[in-house]
């Protein structure tokens, strides 16, 4: 059979790319051709029309929802969450054989023109699940979106420190901050490192500056569709405004998005109804955002993250170590889920709200977060080179694909093994993880860059110990995850084990084993 699929997950990083290649190879293995979409963080390239129209099937795997559904309609189609599509590509591609040879066709239904209308912005909020469940999805879908200018706006601050190092002989650091635009503006010079480390630094800074207006935004997005865009982003830039940081943005969008869809359900009458979109919803659900930011809610989160910055900066000797063990420990112990997402937030957010705490402080966080998400994929990867027998065939081929995860900050490449085993594998994940978050804080690493792995060593501060302390923690979790599976059986690798062994027998004495073997 021929299928068309579409991957998607709410950071559009890893889980978007694993579920396509999970698919393409089980594909693959049973026979059929599977052609993937990925609608990720670097943007999509969009499946011939020919392909689709030639289909047999249609696999969505997303957690966003799909741009452009109306193309698939009138084709049997199943739709799983991106991380079924990584964790068990078998049966979802069973699940969709089932699909069309019972010929049920899905119609293109009205979520394929609520994305149209809405410009190409997508979210997927299960309005069925669970409080709990729609208010994480609330939150990785602003995540999703800050994300960029995060990245973004991190590592040009960072190239901007690494340059004036270079162009000044003291203080480069310190002078770059102090150049302001009109500064720029006014005496640029193509020929002046000065100027263009000062160029970097502000250009990251802007950047830095739609963090939470757009965390705001997309959250409050996520809640209501597009009314809620104006009330969230501008109850997240008056979150910045009085010093309420990220917690006041999580506010905003929040209080923004649930005025927007209360307003929305409002019965007006037909006359009033063409004007409630443009006019109605915007004012009244922003004005009531503005009246309770800057009322009601700003000044106590503004407190609150004024004490969230003194404990930071209260921080020293021991008690920073602590912190580095807990973050590494929830780097690893879902490995790109929820609680892995609130430790890099906790990072990201520090780094690039001004005044969250010391330069020092915050800088050794985000150091401490990368290492430790770094080591999950880089100590599966060295254990199925130390020990490949406790590894099935298709876990070695995943641990040569770990290095490179690993090495890239994707804590998702462990995720293969964490899926097979998952009590002995996070085990070991969260321990090795957490030496190397404290490790990190002891030797005083530093990172201006919120992602990048091994490819951004040049930004990081004592780049020797850091990477002294990934390779302490990888070692440690291999160790711990190949005791573990040395003291118990794994069914699945003695079985292949044994189908092994009665190959090999077979082929050196000639005698071929009866089917029921």
């Amino acid at each position: 059979m021929k299928f068309v699929a579409v991957t998607s997950c709410p950071t559009g990083i890893a889980h978007t790319y694993m579920a396509a290649e999970a698919l393409e190879q089980a594909g693959k293995a049973a026979g059929h051709d599977v052609q993937v979409e990925t609608q990720g963080s670097a943007g999509t390239i969009a499946l011939d029309p020919a392909v689709i129209a030639a289909a047999d099937g249609v696999i969505f795997a997303a957690d966003l929802e799909v741009k452009d559904k109306e193309r698939f309609a009138g084709k049997p189609t199943i739709d799983v969450g991106v991380k079924k599509a990584v964790h068990d590509a078998k049966g979802v591609l069973a699940q969709a054989i089932a699909a069309v040879e019972a010929g049920v066709v899905a119609p293109a239904g009205p979520t394929a023109a609520a994305g149209a209308a809405s410009g190409g912005l997508s979210t997927k909020v299960d309005k069925n699940a669970g409080v709990g469940t729609r208010v994480r999805q609330w939150l990785m879908t602003g995540i999703s979106y800050m994300i960029p200018f995060v990245a973004a706006g991190g590592i040009l601050i960072a190239l901007a420190f690494m340059l004036a190092n270079l162009a000044w002989d003291v203080d480069g650091p310190i002078k770059v901050t102090q150049v302001t635009a009109e500064q720029l503006i006014n005496s640029f010079s193509v020929t002046s490192g000065q100027d263009w480390a000062a160029l970097l630094n502000l250009t990251g800074g802007a950047a830095f500056g739609f963090l939470v207006p757009v965390l705001a935004g997309f959250i409050a997005y996520a809640i209501a569709d597009r009314p809620g865009l104006v009330p969230g982003f501008v109850g997240g830039a008056i979150a910045v405004t009085v010093g309420a940081g990220f917690l006041g943005g999580l506010a905003a969008g929040f209080v923004g998005g649930f005025l927007a869809l209360w307003i929305s359900r409002w019965k007006v009458p037909r006359g009033v109804r063409g004007i409630m979109p443009v006019v109605v919803i915007p004012l009244v659900s922003t004005f009531i955002t503005g009246l309770l930011m800057f009322v009601v809610l700003g000044r106590p989160i503004a407190a609150l993250m004024d004490g969230l910055t003194d404990w930071l900066n209260s921080l020293s000797g021991g008690s920073t170590i602590l912190l580095g063990v807990l973050l590494g420990a929830m780097m690893g112990f879902d490995l790109g889920g929820p609680v892995n997402k609130v430790a890099y937030t906790f990072a990201v957010t520090g780094l690039a709200t001004e005044g969250l705490a010391s330069d020092a402080t915050q800088y050794r966080v985000m150091a401490a977060v990368m290492a430790a998400g770094m080591v999950a994929p880089l100590a599966m990867a060295l254990a199925t080179v130390v020990r490949k027998s406790l590894f099935t065939h298709a876990e070695r081929e995943n641990g040569k694909a770990a290095w490179l995860l690993g090495a890239s900050f994707i804590s998702e490449g462990a995720i293969p093994f964490a899926v097979v085993d998952p009590l002995r594998v996070l085990a070991s994940t969260i321990v090795g993880s957490a030496v190397t978050g404290g490790l990190v804080m002891a030797f005083d690493s530093t990172l201006r860059a919120p992602h990048g792995g091994i490819w951004v060593l040049p930004l990081i501060g004592n780049p020797i110990l850091f990477v002294l302390a990934v390779i302490i923690g990888t070692v440690v979790c291999a160790a711990i995850v190949i005791v573990l599976k040395s003291l118990g059986t794994n069914s699945v690798v003695a079985a292949e084990q044994a189908a092994d062994a009665l190959a090999e027998s077979q082929e050196t004495t000639g005698v071929t084993a009866p089917a029921s073997a």
